[in-house]
């Protein structure tokens, strides 16, 4: 009987989390997931000042731009590896060089936009075709999965950068 009330109540009390509205993207497939990361990413860069781009939480690890910059440069590589090409103007040291807001927002959205694009190019054909990285083999298939593992991981990075510099990520506003 005590399990059968816990139960009850466990269930009743999380009706409102159930009942709220999924944010775009959620539970859509790859493309949906990739909207919602891509547009998280977007969002808290352009919450985020200027001046918090240098931030970093300790000597030696990444800044605030430099994260964002990986995450940019990771998305070309990974995705260079399925068959398109890295940018021309890529360059090597670019994570570290490269610091200003306005910039940084454009390679991320030129590197959110690739991934985007191939991946709405790709056929199921295309995603089972091999590849190799570095020491191993992969499919496009797991490089793509790879790709959204990367900005997922990096996103939750930076939303603790944002929160120990004194920026609210904007989807976490109250209204």
């Amino acid at each position: 009987m005590k399990k059968a009330v816990f139960v009850f109540v466990l269930l009743f009390t999380a009706c409102p989390v159930f009942a709220q509205t999924a944010p775009e993207g959620i539970w859509q497939g790859y493309d949906g997931e990739w909207r919602h990361v891509s547009s998280q990413l977007l969002a808290l860069a352009e919450a985020t000042p200027e001046e918090k781009f240098s931030w970093r939480p300790a000597p030696g690890v990444r800044s605030t731009s430099e994260v964002y910059m990986h995450i940019a440069l990771a998305n070309f590589y990974l995705l260079s590896v399925t068959g398109p090409k890295m940018p021309a103007d890529a360059k090597e040291g670019m994570e570290k060089s490269v610091t200003a807001k306005a910039d940084v927002i454009n390679w991320l959205k030129r590197s959110l936009d690739a991934v985007k694009q191939a991946h709405l190019a790709v056929t199921p054909k295309d995603l089972e075709r091999k590849v190799h990285i570095v020491d191993r083999d992969a499919t496009v298939d797991g490089m793509y999965l790879r790709i959204i593992v990367h900005a997922n991981e990096h996103m939750g990075q930076l939303v603790a950068y944002a929160r120990m510099s004194g920026v609210v990520p904007p989807w976490s506003k109250k209204d």
